[in-house]
């Protein structure tokens, strides 16, 4: 199955729906082949930037979204016009839910212990009959271990719930060991699953305001990231423009 793309920020973004997307991942899941999506937001645009190696390892992606409203609004603005947000969160809900309908057993990775173990009661109170093969937290070292211990599990899907680049890293780097599973990054999902933290209203996430809940919530945290990033995305899609 070919994929549309639109090239944004130097990576190949899948110009689908929500829809469209959901089946181009149960359709990576069914073939049995190792897969890696991953979304981009403004926040990314800017560590991509930075990091040339993250850049090239987004590249190399089997799916990439566009997660963040900005990315599609630059699309438009650059002529090559992606049909629509498709946001981590919502498509991790819907891939949950299929695995649950087809029996793929999924794997966590990510966060502290305490909001792994609340983010997992979540996906099981919301999916009763979903098989999970296992979890991990995001704080560790061995990255070989733990890939290994993945790829024991017999898992079908991992989704990995890690700051960037740190994610894109382990999953490039240990992408033999993990085997033939579908990978997704998922941010700060779990958190949200979990509690910890609150998704913003719809009429902030069509605005492309998400951020701004956010950093309301945590803003020693996050001012960097939104304020300082936001204003250096400005500044790289004027010049993607130019």
């Amino acid at each position: 199955m070919s994929v549309p793309t639109r090239t944004l920020f130097g990576v190949p973004v899948a110009s689908l729906t929500m829809e469209e997307t959901v089946a181009r991942c149960a359709h990576m899941v069914r073939s049995g082949v190792a897969a890696h999506h991953v979304v981009i937001n403004a926040a990314k645009v800017v560590l991509m930037k930075d990091q040339p190696r993250l850049r090239e390892a987004i590249a190399r992606c089997d799916l990439i979204s566009a997660d963040g409203q900005p990315i599609v609004w630059a699309s438009r603005l650059f002529g090559r016009s992606l049909p629509e947000r498709v946001a981590g969160i919502d498509l991790m809900e819907r891939l949950l839910a299929e695995s649950e309908r087809a029996g793929w057993p999924v794997f966590f990775l990510g966060a502290t212990a305490d909001v792994l173990e609340a983010f997992e009661a979540s996906v099981r109170g919301r999916f009763p009959g979903i098989v999970v093969a296992g979890g991990h937290h995001g704080y560790f070292q061995d990255d070989a271990a733990v890939a290994d211990t993945i790829r024991r599990s017999g898992a079908k899907l991992l989704f990995v719930a890690m700051p960037s680049p740190r994610k894109e890293f382990f999953i490039a780097e240990q992408g033999d060991r993990l085997g033939p599973l579908f990978t997704m990054g998922v941010g700060g999902s779990f958190d949200v699953w979990a509690g910890r933290t609150r998704r913003a209203p719809l009429w902030m996430q069509r605005a492309g305001l998400e951020w701004f809940h956010r950093f309301l919530q945590e803003p020693r945290r996050m001012w960097r990231r939104y304020l300082v990033g936001n204003l250096r995305f400005a500044l790289i899609l004027m010049r993607e423009a130019r």
